[in-house]
């Protein structure tokens, strides 16, 4: 397979790489990590910026591989990465753009772009662990609405949030894969509460959200009635495929750092930190050409990425641990302060093993979808 890039594709990168050298001096500072009403004006004042520039359109009506040089480019310049607007430029945005109508993708799409509206997830639950079709929250129809009852929790960006991605059960007779339905949920409706969660770094950017007699226009179902299992895998194909490749850049940056600091500071001089520093070197090139080959599938498929992102997000949660371990190592004690560059990042990475699927479900289908191997028991 061709991994190079065509020639409209790097005039593409050559005027998004001035652009980008014109405006960023131009950007306030960034605000306090704990102030979230600060953080979102920010977040979505760039992502304003990117519209009226032109690049807005890039996440869903630009071809994969213009996505993926917009997300190598901003990166490494420095960009301001989406933020707030995680979830619904590359979660939701996504998925209403292959699946819904006609009428909610105008609807809900051109807010995203312009960094008018905030999108939440409201996937897991507390019951359900890592099996996401075991979720229970209720809906049920009335009239021209759904009811819906229950709880979510790791609500990514719930507290600021103007709308939801929401999960919820509409058949609770229909085997688990088969009795669900996805809405969008207006997050100032009566019946929703949030409440913030504090994460192992210290921030809170996920929230449990809880669902009483919440009423939902039957006109939010993206897809049809408890088909929601199959548009979910849409959210998740975006979600390991694609919404990661901004990482891997910035994973290949900080390597480059941590050298330089190791060369600093003395440890270079270690022959055992300099050999998984090579080995890391040769695990983020691997992962970006699976990035390239994953995005040359998601090409030829419609623009929906395949099941090749489970296998990168499965080996980039692995890589992205081992690289903040490593990190560690190169600071020695002063690995210990939170002040200290990747430290913070270093505790966040426990994550990646559980996030967008745990490492356990990527082995699986990888074994299942990919192998051909027998279901397990």
């Amino acid at each position: 397979m061709d991994l190079s890039y065509p020639p409209e594709e790097e005039e593409f990168r050559a005027r998004l790489r001035e652009w980008l050298a014109k405006t960023l001096p131009t950007l306030p500072p960034k605000p306090s990590p704990a102030d979230w009403p600060a953080r979102r004006a920010y977040d979505m004042g760039w992502q304003r910026t990117l519209y009226d520039a032109g690049y807005a359109e890039v996440h869903w009506d630009g071809s994969p591989t213009r996505r993926l040089i917009f997300l190598e480019e901003t990166e490494r310049a420095g960009a301001p990465y989406v933020g707030a607007g995680f979830v619904g430029l590359l979660h939701a945005g996504p998925t209403i753009a292959a699946e819904g109508t006609p009428e909610q993708r105008e609807r809900w799409l051109p807010p995203i772009l312009r960094g008018e509206q905030v999108w939440c997830q409201g996937f897991s639950e507390p019951g359900a662990g890592s099996d996401l079709a075991a979720l229970r929250t209720r809906a049920w129809r009335d009239g021209d609405t759904y009811v819906v009852n229950g709880s979510k929790i790791w609500t990514s960006h719930a507290e600021v949030a103007d709308w939801c991605e929401l999960l919820v059960r509409t058949d609770p007779d229909a085997p688990k894969h088969r009795g669900i339905s996805w809405l969008a949920l207006p997050m100032d409706t009566p019946g929703v509460t949030v409440r913030p969660l504090r994460t192992l770094a210290g921030s809170e950017e996920f929230a449990e959200v809880f669902l009483d007699e919440v009423r939902v226009p039957a006109a939010n179902r993206v897809g049809a009635e408890n088909d929601g299992w199959r548009v979910t895998m849409v959210t998740l194909s975006f979600e390991r495929g694609t919404a990661f490749v901004g990482e891997v850049v910035a994973c290949r940056r900080v390597l480059g750092e941590l050298a330089r600091e190791a060369r600093r500071n003395g440890r270079w001089d270690d022959p055992v930190l300099r050999r998984g520093l090579g080995r890391l070197n040769a695990e983020f090139r691997a992962l970006w050409r699976l990035t390239q080959w994953n995005v040359s599938e998601a090409e030829a498929s419609g623009g929906v990425p395949g099941v090749g992102g489970s296998v990168f997000k499965l080996r980039y949660s692995q890589a992205r641990q081992a690289l903040y371990d490593t990190a560690a190592d190169v600071l020695g004690a002063d690995g210990l302060d939170l002040a200290r560059p990747w430290v913070l990042d270093r505790l966040s990475s426990l994550s990646y093993t559980i996030a967008a699927g745990t490492s356990e479900i990527q082995r699986t289908i990888v074994a299942e979808r990919i192998l051909g191997l027998p279901r397990g028991r």
